[in-house]
This record gives C-alpha cells, structure tokens and sequence, in this order.
C-alpha cells in the first residue's frame, strides 16, 4: 500500500511561492494518478488538482487555475506541487491523494471516495 508524507506549507506570504512536496513509500510513484484537496476550517474537504499517471490529464478547481503545477522526481518518489501568488483565502490544511486507477477525459475525481490514499495533510496559512 501506498503511504504517503507531506511536508512544506506553514505560514507563506500572499504573493509568494507556495510549495507542498508529496513523498510516497510502498509503491512507484509513477503508477499512481495524484490529486490534491484542502480543507478550511468549517469547511468541507475540497477538491484543488488532479494528474493523470502520465501527466496528460489534469483538473482544477477554478480559483487555482494557472497558478497550480507539479513536478515529479520519480527518484526520490516525491511530487512537487507549487501554488503560484497565493491568497489569504488558499488558508487550509492541504492533503494529497493517490489511486491506482488513473484519471479519465470528462470524469474529474472530485470527491474524497475517488482516492484510495492519502497524506497526513499540511497546515498553510497565507498572510497578507
């Protein structure tokens, strides 16, 4: 089984490079479609990216579209997701998310029950 471990977020300034790596153990990484989600506080789980096992597929949510990107280091087993000039409302703990069953044209993985795995999550706080 997949386990994953995240790192990175904290207290970042509005404006400033965002960045949340995602290491994995037990599995290629490469195997697997990745997915991020967040969660306020008083709010529910919700959906920010998905990328297909290949990269060929993505899905935003529309409030991060064109400042949200990944990387991979298939080495290291660890994605690198980077959230570009965030705001004060990207405030949320942040989880990423794997499956085995990779993502399909017109069918975005919305929903928490879409992903078999997933991170302990990191707490982000974007200060003005």
């Amino acid at each position: 089984q997949l386990q994953l471990v995240e790192s990175g977020g904290g207290l970042v300034q509005a404006g400033g490079p965002l960045r949340l790596p995602c290491a994995a153990s037990g599995r290629t990484f490469s195997n697997y479609a990745m997915g991020w989600f967040r969660q306020a506080a008083r709010k529910e789980r919700e959906f920010v990216a998905a990328f297909s096992k290949s990269g060929g597929i993505t899905y935003y949510v529309d409030s991060v579209k064109g400042r949200f990107t990944i990387s991979r280091d298939n080495v290291k087993n660890t994605v690198y997701p980077q959230m570009n000039s965030p705001k004060t409302e990207d405030t949320a703990v942040y989880y990423c998310a794997t499956d085995a069953s990779d993502i399909e044209y017109g069918r975005p993985p919305r929903v928490p029950g879409d992903w078999g795995s997933w991170g302990q999550g990191a707490q982000v706080t974007v200060s003005s």
